[in-house]
């Protein structure tokens, strides 16, 4: 009887609402007093979003802006796994990789 029934979970993302908060989180980088003046990077690359910062402080203030815009646009936050890239020796930037997809 069992194998008669069975069921698949499966996670579909809308790239389209990534890239719509990929651009919010940009636009709110772009303004935040304690983000001006710094090196932030968002870019989207397939389904990798590579995000480069100028130190670990305004890194996860960057992620943590991009979580809320991803959960208000109705993204699941489980769907982003993150990973951090390893960074050339004496380089100010961190890089985590989420993917997507």
């Amino acid at each position: 009887m069992a194998a008669d029934n069975s069921f698949d979970i499966v996670c579909k993302v809308d790239m389209q609402e990534v890239t719509n908060a990929l651009d919010q989180t940009r636009r709110e980088v772009d303004t935040r007093y304690d983000l001006k003046g710094s090196r932030n990077e968002i870019k989207l690359e397939k389904t990798d979003i590579i995000i480069t910062s100028a130190d670990e402080m305004k890194l996860k203030a960057v992620v943590d802006i991009l979580q809320s815009k991803l959960h208000k646009r109705g993204v699941p936050l489980a769907a982003p796994s993150a990973r951090r890239s390893a960074s050339s020796r004496g380089s100010p930037s961190t890089r985590p990789r989420r993917s997507c997809g």
